[in-house]
């Protein structure tokens, strides 16, 4: 499993650097994917440091803890969702940490195994699941949902302008024969979108794909969940970094992070404060980090990262 998992982090040593993994140390990647990341924290927090690992893909699971395995006991792999990191901390022995990753969205690894239904580039189940033990599929929310269910999903996820027009060809096809299968989706929106320079530019599945992904994991609840969830687990002085593959990700993390910056909420009129709000964080990365142009060139998929870290007050 370890050996045909292929999934290069991103932004390996800008997350090196921000962290600052030193010995003696506790981390958490609560999204582990190949181990990438973690592997770099370990090594840096040699000879003692130890690491939580958590993903809630059971190939990338394995995968990592292959990769891992050199470690030892200085790290635990677990499988779940970050967005229960507090409870699957405490039941592994964890109550804080000095630097936490999250590293969000879908690996080279599920977008590159067709069987996972992620990408449009062959043709296999709409499945697109992140987590294959349990769930609705997407083929599931493309057979089931109305049409104005799914113009909300293709809209709000996907930021499509095309999504009313999608949604209907998607009701009136499903009537006479399923769309279970990645090429049938990719190919009735390529019917229904306008070809335009956009179009061109990118497969025009391309936002519908990342929609019904994103709705299928529950993926934007997930993070709002978990943001909220590990800053207790902070030390002061821990750094949390995160790292973001599309706008509706970067302004949740910008906005959550801004907004525990703040310590004061009072009206700007009132001479005093009289909120008494502590700021949690304290922002490192004002405008975030992105990958250098060296980096994009090895790793395309990097392009579009951006990597925001924040100080525990």
């Amino acid at each position: 499993m370890g050996a045909t998992f292929r999934h290069v982090a991103v932004l390996q040593q800008e997350v090196i650097n921000w962290l600052q993994p030193r010995p003696g140390g506790i981390y958490l990647d609560a999204t582990l994917g190949g181990g990438g990341h973690a592997r770099l924290i370990l090594e840096q927090s040699f000879p003692d440091g130890r690491l939580l690992g958590l993903d809630r893909d059971p190939a990338a699971l394995a995968a990592a803890t292959a990769e891992l395995e050199p470690f030892g006991e200085r790290v635990t792999t677990v499988h779940g969702n970050f967005a229960q990191v507090q409870e699957l901390a405490a039941q592994h022995g964890f109550d804080q940490f000095d630097g936490i990753l999250l590293d969000l969205g879908v690996s080279s690894h599920q977008l590159d195994t067709v069987a996972r239904g992620f990408s449009f580039q062959g043709d296999a189940p709409l499945d697109m699941r992140m987590d294959t033990s349990g769930g609705r599929t997407a083929a599931d929310l493309v057979a089931e949902l109305s049409a104005q269910e799914l113009t909300r999903i293709f809209f709000e996820y996907g930021e499509e302008r095309w999504a009313r027009r999608i949604s209907r060809r998607i009701v009136e096809t499903r009537t006479e024969h399923p769309l279970n299968t990645t090429r049938a989706l990719a190919e009735l929106v390529a019917e229904v979108v306008p070809k335009s320079a956009d179009t061109i530019r990118i497969n025009p599945a391309t936002r519908v794909f990342q929609a019904l992904r994103i709705e299928v994991n529950g993926e934007l609840d997930a993070l709002r969940q978990g943001l909220a969830a590990v800053v207790p687990l902070l030390h002061s002085g821990g750094r949390l970094a995160v790292i973001s593959f599309h706008s509706l990700e970067d302004r949740i993390v910008k906005h959550f992070m801004r907004d525990q910056a703040l310590s004061c909420e009072c009206p700007p009129r009132l001479p005093v404060c009289s909120c008494n709000r502590q700021a949690t964080l304290k922002i490192l990365t004002r405008k975030g980090v992105r990958a250098a142009a060296v980096e994009v060139a090895n790793n395309p998929r990097s392009r579009s990262a951006m990597l925001r870290v924040a100080e525990k007050i």
